[in-house]
């Protein structure tokens, strides 16, 4: 995607009314195996509301979806020796499609992880699958409703 192009998405984003189950805001804090919960969470989700993508964005405030720029350069972060990304695309089963990108939007650097929706089996990351209800990140298996409604979906896809 173009710097144009991103900073549009972000623009796309921010007007929604709040969180919702396929778009995260953070600002700062980053954790790689909350990042690797999100990004099941967000493709299992994306699939439920047939979205064409789930994102996760940090540099952004969830409650008011204000630029605040990030500190976090994921293309930079490493787990023991190896890049962030290859540990969480090894983490995740089945493997689905997200990229990264970092830039800058208004002199603030933000990043946005765009995560492709699953078609075949809910994703699973380390093990367990996640799902978002409203604005949380929750085991897949708490919410058989959704699991079901989800299986659905990647029947009709």
């Amino acid at each position: 995607m173009t710097q144009e192009e991103l900073k549009n998405l972000l623009d796309k984003l921010r007007t929604l009314p709040a969180e919702t189950e396929w778009v995260e805001f953070k600002v700062n804090y980053y954790e790689p195996q909350e990042i690797g919960e999100y990004i099941s969470a967000l493709s299992n989700s994306a699939c439920l509301h047939q979205t064409d993508c789930g994102y996760l964005v940090f540099g952004v405030e969830d409650k008011t979806h204000a630029i605040k720029g990030t500190t976090f350069k994921p293309k930079k972060k490493k787990i023991g020796n190896e890049e962030l990304e290859n540990w969480l695309a090894k983490l995740l089963s089945p493997r689905i499609d997200f990229k990264i990108y970092e830039f800058e939007y208004e002199g603030h650097p933000i990043v946005i992880f765009k995560i492709d929706p699953t078609h075949n089996t809910p994703v699973r990351f380390n093990g367990t699958e996640y799902i978002r209800v409203g604005s949380y990140k929750k085991k897949l298996a708490a919410f058989p409703e959704k699991a079901r409604k989800n299986m659905e979906q990647r029947a009709i896809n």
